[in-house]
Parts: C-alpha cells; sequence; structure tokens
C-alpha cells in the first residue's frame, strides 16, 4: 500500500465517530477498505508507491418523486438542487418515477412532473420520456430487479419471509400505543424453521420479505447534517418485497440508484433516520453507496410542511397565474440555503455558478409567497429587457389580448409588434406579469373608451381648452421621448388656464383617454398610445 492511502488510513479512523469503543465497526472497516481501495496507486501509468490523482467522475443525481400528486414547489426545491449539482460538475440528472404505490397514483400526474421540469428550465438528461442507457426509469418497470435483490438477501441470511397477516400487525400497533410506544414489527417470523416456512409457502400462505436488520447505530456522514447515527433495528425490521411482488422504499430505492449508478442522493430530511436502514441494505447487497445529502424541509410562512395535496402550491398553477419559471427556481432558493449570499433575481446559470452543498443548512426554510409579485417583476423586467425572450414575450401579450379583449378591439394597431414591444418597455418594473396587463387598469390600451364631452366638463369647464392644447402639441411636434418632457408641457398647458389646476388638468386627459380615473400616469399613457392615438382619443371625446 502506498504511503498516501496509509495516511489516509490514519486520517479516517482519527474521524469522530469511527473508533468506538477503541475498535472499528464493521460499517467503518468496510468504508475505510473500500476508499482506501480507490486510493491505492494503479501500476499502470504511475511509479511503484507513488499516489496519482484520478479525475473525479462526473456525477449522476436523481430526482425521484412518487407520481401520487402533481409536482409542487417542495418537490421542484429538491429537483432543482439535484440539477445544480450535475450541471455544476458536468453531471447527469435523472427523473426515476417511484410507483409502486399502486393505491395512490394519481392520473397524469407522471406527465405532469416531467412536463413542468422542462418548463421550468430543469429538464431531465435521463427519463422516461427521454431514455437513456439504465432504463426503464418507471419503478413499475423494474419489478425483476428487485426480486433478484430480495432472492440474493434470502440466500445470504439477510433477508427472510413473514406470514404475519394484517390483522396480527394491527394487533401489535394498537397495543403499541396504548402502552405510549412507537409501533414496531417484533421480528417474529425470524424465528422460523426452514420447514415451517418451506410449509407455509407450498400451503400458499400470504408472505411478505423483510430485511433483517443489524443492531447498533452505526454512524455515517451526511453531507449536510454531517456525523449521523439512528438504530433502525428499534424499529423491527422492514418490509423490502410486499405480497404483491412490489418492493417498498426503502430496497426499491437502494437496488435502483446502485444499477443507475447514482453517486450523490440529494433528498429530503425526512428519509435522514431511513438512511441507516438503506446502508445496511447496500452492504449486505455488497454495493458501494452513494454519498447522502439530505435537504431541510420547505415549510409554508406558518410553518406547517408542503404538501402536494394543496393545489395553490403546484407548479403548474403557479404557471397558470402567470408566474414565470425563473421565479419560482429563485424563490425556492432564495428561501433556503446552499449559496454564499441571499438576493432576489438570481438565473439559472448564476445559482448553477453558485450553488455549494456546503452552504446548506439544517434548519428548515420558510417559503414566503406574498413576495411571489416582487420577485416575478424582477424576472419579467430581465426578459424585457433581453431583445430575444421580449420577441417572446410580444407574441405571447398579443395572443392573451386577443384571448380577452379581441371582439372589443377596434384599432388592429395595437395588436402590431412595435406597438406590444413599446407597451412592455415602458410598463417594465411596473407590472408582475404578462396577465396585469389585460385587467381593468391597462383596458385603455387595447381598448378605445367611450367618454364623451358632457363627462369632460364635468371634471373642468376648460376640459375642451385642455384637450385642444394637448393636441395642438402634437401637432406642432411636442415631445414624446419621455414621461419628463410631457410633465413639463403639461405643466405649461396648465399655467394658461383660468380655472383649473394641475391635477383638475390631468383628470380630465386621464379620462378622456382611458375612461378611468386611476392607472399608470397620463405621460406614461400618452407614451403608451403614441401620439396619433393620443389625439383621435380626446377628438373623438370633444366630437361625442
Amino acid at each position: 500500500m502506498c504511503t498516501c492511502a496509509v495516511a489516509t488510513a490514519v486520517s479516517l479512523l482519527a474521524l469522530p465517530g469511527v473508533l468506538v469503543s477503541g475498535r472499528v465497526s464493521g460499517m467503518d472497516a468496510w468504508r475505510c477498505s473500500a476508499v482506501l481501495r480507490r486510493m491505492c496507486c494503479r501500476r499502470s501509468g504511475a511509479h511503484r508507491g507513488v499516489c496519482t490523482r484520478q479525475p473525479a467522475p462526473a456525477p449522476r443525481v436523481r430526482f425521484a418523486p412518487s407520481p401520487t400528486g402533481f409536482l409542487h414547489l417542495g418537490g421542484l426545491r429538491t429537483a432543482l438542487y439535484n440539477y445544480l449539482l450535475a450541471k455544476q460538475r458536468g453531471g447527469a440528472f435523472i427523473l426515476r418515477l417511484e410507483d409502486t404505490d399502486r393505491s395512490r397514483l394519481t392520473p397524469g400526474a407522471a406527465d405532469d412532473i416531467e412536463d413542468m421540469l422542462e418548463w421550468t428550465g430543469i429538464p431531465p438528461d435521463e427519463s422516461r420520456r427521454r431514455g437513456g442507457d439504465y432504463g426503464p426509469y418507471v419503478q413499475s418497470e423494474r419489478l425483476h430487479l428487485y426480486s433478484q435483490a430480495a432472492s440474493a438477501l434470502l440466500e445470504t441470511g439477510h433477508a427472510y419471509y413473514c406470514f404475519c397477516s394484517n390483522q396480527r400487525l394491527d394487533l401489535l400497533k394498537r397495543a403499541a400505543q396504548r402502552s405510549g410506544l412507537v409501533p414496531r414489527y417484533d421480528n417474529r417470523c425470524r424465528e422460523l424453521r426452514p420447514e415451517q416456512v418451506q410449509q407455509k409457502r407450498s400451503e400458499g400462505v400470504p408472505c411478505v420479505i423483510r430485511f433483517r436488520l443489524d443492531p447498533g447505530a452505526e454512524p455515517f456522514r451526511d453531507l449536510v447534517f454531517g456525523w449521523t447515527r439512528h438504530d433502525p433495528a428499534a424499529e423491527g425490521d422492514p418490509v423490502i418485497l410486499k405480497a404483491d411482488g412490489f418492493p417498498t422504499y426503502h430496497l426499491a430505492s437502494v437496488v435502483d440508484d446502485h444499477a443507475m449508478r447514482v453517486s450523490h442522493v440529494l433528498r429530503g430530511s425526512e428519509w435522514l433516520i431511513s438512511t441507516a436502514k438503506h446502508l445496511q441494505l447496500f452492504r449486505a447487497l455488497r454495493w458501494t453507496p452513494p454519498a447522502y445529502a439530505h435537504l431541510p424541509l420547505l415549510l409554508n410562512r406558518d410553518g406547517s410542511k408542503l404538501s402536494k395535496r394543496q393545489g395553490d402550491i403546484c407548479v403548474q398553477r403557479f404557471r397558470e397565474q402567470g408566474v414565470l419559471p425563473e421565479t419560482l427556481l429563485d424563490i425556492v432558493t432564495h428561501a433556503g440555503s446552499g449559496f454564499s449570499d441571499n438576493r432576489i433575481g438570481r438565473r439559472l446559470d448564476e445559482l448553477v455558478a453558485e450553488f455549494n452543498v456546503a452552504k446548506i443548512t439544517t434548519h428548515s426554510a420558510l417559503l414566503d409567497l406574498d413576495k411571489l409579485d416582487e420577485f416575478n417583476r424582477v424576472h419579467l423586467q430581465r426578459r424585457i429587457e433581453d431583445e430575444q425572450k421580449c420577441a417572446v414575450l410580444r407574441d405571447e401579450l398579443r395572443r392573451q389580448v386577443l384571448h380577452t379583449h379581441g371582439s372589443e378591439i377596434s384599432d388592429r394597431t395595437v395588436l402590431e409588434p412595435h406597438y406590444i414591444h413599446r407597451v412592455l418597455q415602458l410598463r417594465k418594473g411596473h407590472v408582475c406579469s404578462l396577465r396585469e396587463l389585460l385587467d381593468h387598469t391597462h383596458a385603455f390600451l387595447w381598448i378605445r373608451p367611450r367618454v364623451t364631452r358632457q363627462q369632460l366638463l364635468e371634471v373642468s369647464a376648460e376640459a375642451e381648452s385642455i384637450a385642444a392644447a394637448v393636441v395642438q402639441l402634437v401637432a406642432s411636434g411636442g415631445s414624446f421621448q419621455s414621461t419628463e418632457r410631457l410633465n413639463a408641457e403639461f405643466k405649461l398647458i396648465t399655467s394658461r388656464l383660468k380655472h383649473t389646476k394641475y391635477s383638475g388638468a390631468m383628470r380630465v386627459l386621464r379620462l378622456a383617454l382611458s375612461a378611468q380615473q386611476q392607472g399608470p400616469s397620463v405621460a406614461e399613457m400618452m407614451l403608451s398610445l403614441g401620439e396619433q392615438e393620443v389625439c383621435v382619443r380626446l377628438q373623438k371625446a370633444l366630437e361625442h
């Protein structure tokens, strides 16, 4: 063994939790030997006794949701962190559907999950839809792999058949609850003799396969929570293969992570206490486990847990409300951790560049959706300022305008690209979504208002003079270049009036241009509408 590997062995044994009561535990000896095997020198291309550093392989990570509900923000955050780790290091992001809980499957959920990952800009590299070298990517299509693993565990004595009825298990559960204890299986079928097992199987007694847990709480290092220990044996031996041939999460996730060569598992912290079971399964199957990083929970602002049954936190619902995909990615990372600073407005490429697993904290993250409009406003403004993305927004806004106001539009100029572009540029930073440009306050942008001369005169007896002065301003080539120049002209016009103040003059113009008394400033209205449309509306109001 080379000197570098020997030094590594010493440092591994010195880590907290490795030496227990002066001896090396079996789990840690196995882990140390695995590290040493990877570190020892290869004879090819290296001098004897000299370590050569091999480049770290590109990571393979997976997002493995259960299609029992549509993708919500908690799931999106987990998928995103896996995606960031993979893309930062040139690795692969896998979407694996864990559909073994057949009774709770939701129709359409599997497609929705992948659709929403694609919409948010974090599509998987391998999936049911995209294919890959390690498929199938749906667990119900991989049952033979789980059966093979369960058989291997039976052969080595790490698993056993359990014939306990549901009625007996329910009685155990009730007895534990009456005593104030955590329900657990009592491992009764562990003690069955081979001939007893054979007889029950020949009689067709329904059975499951349970994994034989080793006692003791051996520590393992989580990339987020650090050194952790949990004694899974206190819960009783878990079922790994059900009577219907479908695996439980424990066996399926271990088999699939190994078969798909997953190098890092980033998942919710609710699975932290199950990791000890999974590590025992890896060891029993003589497989190398991946690195684990358990993400702190993403909670509602009131501290309650996010649930896929909350319709208002489904990604599809936010999409329908006009929320941009980059907004959702930004707000779920802003609520959590994993970055050196916490700021609004990060794009996906910035998230990839700045993500750091070591920066993820262990405390839960509170999601404040009251800030969603603020986040969306920032990202919408960025899109408007990007020429290519703005072109896409123009087409989308035109489609929405036609859908919402199509029958009321009298001048098709408002559907021209140059007009919609001008509206977007003037309203950026003021609106939070394209849908806001379709509401009552902004209807004047697309529909000519019906305002009579009498309505204007009720606001000011000098309404005709005000409107005529603005028309004259346009005719003389008055500046429509900025709101500042227009406001200066308005003040000059008002100074010539006898009975109307500046605010009154603005109310006249706002009413003539929009038939409203609130909304954007009059100068912004005029810049949005353009010189010709301003004159048309003022003249029509005076004619009526």
